[in-house]
Formats: structure tokens, C-alpha cells, sequence
């Protein structure tokens, strides 16, 4: 189940809820009983490089795009 950040504007307390997708607009209390919270924004980190998580090695030059592929003539 999804979780979801609140902060109470109130009280400043931060907050997480875990509830379904089809409620993550839903209002939320908080802990101290505070109606008036907002959603924050949450921040996802994405990692490549399969089941070791190391991550890909950058391209080296000469195979494209504008820096080296030659397409800037």
C-alpha cells in the first residue's frame, strides 16, 4: 500500500499515512488532531545497474549524438 507525506499546518507536525491510491487525495488528520494538514510532494529515487545496484557506466565518445557523432558538420 502506498504511503503518503502530510504536514499540519497548525502545528507544523509532518506525518506519514499509508491508505490506497484511490485516497491519496483524501483529507488527513493529524497525529495531535489537527484538520488543516497538505500533502507534500514525495521525491522517488530511480537507480539503475540490475541486482547489483551499481550503476551503468557512462557511453564513451564517438557514438553519437551532437559531441563526437558527427552530425554538427
Amino acid at each position: 500500500m502506498p504511503r503518503y507525506d502530510f504536514r499540519c499546518r497548525a502545528c507544523g507536525a509532518t506525518f506519514e499515512l499509508s491508505r490506497p491510491m484511490a485516497q491519496a487525495n483524501d483529507p488527513a488528520v493529524c497525529p495531535e488532531g489537527h484538520p488543516d494538514t497538505v500533502k507534500l510532494l514525495s521525491t522517488v529515487a530511480v537507480t539503475g545497474g540490475g541486482a547489483s545496484g551499481a550503476a551503468a557506466p557512462a557511453p564513451s565518445g564517438g557514438g553519437g549524438g551532437c559531441c563526437g557523432g558527427g552530425c554538427c558538420g
